[in-house]
């Protein structure tokens, strides 16, 4: 099953960079719920702009903190 999974197209890639893959996903999907919640708020192009960039930001900060006991984890091997 695992095997069939990395014959997707970049899942060979994903499996190779689980860190960079998880921001990349999970950043997406928290500027999707931003677009969706703020774009009746009537946002300059500026302000958009900085609140993408932050929850890029923020995305990867979360990726970061969750992935902290992994280095530990892998220490133990």
């Amino acid at each position: 099953m695992i095997e069939r999974l990395k014959q997707l197209p970049g899942a060979a890639w994903a499996a190779a960079h689980p860190r960079l893959s998880a921001w990349i996903v999970l950043a997406l999907g928290m500027v999707i719920l931003l677009a969706i919640e703020a774009r009746d708020v009537g946002l300059l192009v500026g302000q958009w702009i900085a609140l993408i960039v932050v929850t890029i930001l923020v995305a990867g900060a979360c990726i970061w903190i969750v992935t902290w006991d992994d280095d530990d984890n892998e220490d133990e091997d």
